[in-house]
């Protein structure tokens, strides 16, 4: 943990008392899938979710909250995160079977959701094997893979709003469109149950199979990358709109389009978030002009630029 002088003075003795931990200046780059970015300016870590709620009723006024799971789809900016940014751990991260329906919390994995259903013989969750991520980033984003959805599978979900109280949460209430969901910004998932169908067990588990072998040939998942960087517009694939813009392996400092599927970004090992950002950006501008279609940010961009006057110092590199 690094010293709090960097951090606006005072703002983790001002945070309420919790059972979880505060980490001040806490680097953000080592938990993302980038593996790049500046601090959190307090990184809390609640011991559960009545811990979380407590935190949430008791924050001061105007501190914002940033909540970050697996990191696997996110990028965090150079200049850190200022406020406070949730992580929310292995108390949040429980699968429990009953029937045909999956309860987890929203840190457990996609993949070790997938897997549970498939040894409880709950077909139709498969497809959470190919998402890189965790059950409250797939909410929060309906996020695919597949040709299948978060609301394809979705029974419910529980959520604290901004001030702590638990909000539970129906298919309508959600209101589901591809990546999106209209549930308030400022409310953080702590669970959710999805709903399969009775199959085979040795049927599911060769589904799997092909889906974590499909993935891995055709997408960099040894690299340290971010998932699918664009959404796709409608009827047509981001990557082949990059591939035809000319995009494919193009480089901006240490951060690449990769040339194995050209919806995915890799830090090569040199790259900071700005070159990050900076590539994905000169994508966009590329396609814009070739196919004259503006691709929206999939991947959730977090905190400030390094040359930002609010930038926290003091970030160190993984």
């Amino acid at each position: 943990m690094m010293t709090a002088h960097h951090a606006t003075p005072g703002l983790v003795d001002r945070l309420p008392r919790v059972r979880g931990r505060y980490d001040v200046l806490a680097d953000l780059g080592k938990m993302t899938w980038f593996r790049v970015g500046g601090p959190a300016e307090v990184l809390f870590t609640p011991a559960d979710a009545e811990d979380l709620a407590a935190f949430l009723k008791g924050r001061p006024e105007g501190v914002p909250v940033t909540v970050v799971g697996l990191g696997s789809n996110m990028l965090v900016r150079d200049g850190g995160v200022r406020g406070v940014v949730v992580h929310l751990g292995k108390a949040f991260s429980t699968i429990a079977v009953d029937g045909m329906t999956v309860r987890c919390g929203a840190a457990a994995v996609d993949a070790m959701v997938a897997t549970a259903a498939r040894d409880a013989g709950i077909a139709g969750l498969e497809f959470l094997a190919g998402i890189p991520g965790t059950v409250g980033g797939s909410l929060r984003m309906n996020a695919g893979a597949y040709e299948r959805e978060i609301k394809d599978i979705f029974a419910s979900a529980t959520a604290l709003d901004e001030r702590g109280e638990i909000r539970k949460l129906s298919p309508a209430d959600m209101g589901f469109t591809y990546r999106h969901t209209n549930v308030p910004e400022d409310w953080i998932f702590i669970g959710a149950e999805f709903t399969g169908v009775a199959g085979d067990r040795h049927e599911i588990t060769a589904r799997i199979k092909a889906i974590r072998s499909e993935r891995e040939q055709s997408q960099p998942v040894q690299a340290r990358t971010g998932g699918s960087t664009f959404a796709n517009p409608p009827g047509v694939k981001a990557w082949a709109l990059i591939d035809a813009a000319g995009c494919r392996g193009k480089v901006v400092g240490g951060a690449q389009v990769s040339p194995k599927h050209t919806n995915f970004l890799i830090n090569t090992g040199t790259a900071t978030a700005h070159d990050l950002e900076s590539l994905g950006e000169s994508v966009r501008k590329r396609v814009k002009e070739n196919s004259n279609i503006d691709l929206v940010w999939e991947i959730r961009r977090v905190g400030l630029a390094k040359d930002s006057p609010d930038a926290l110092t003091g970030s160190r590199k993984s």
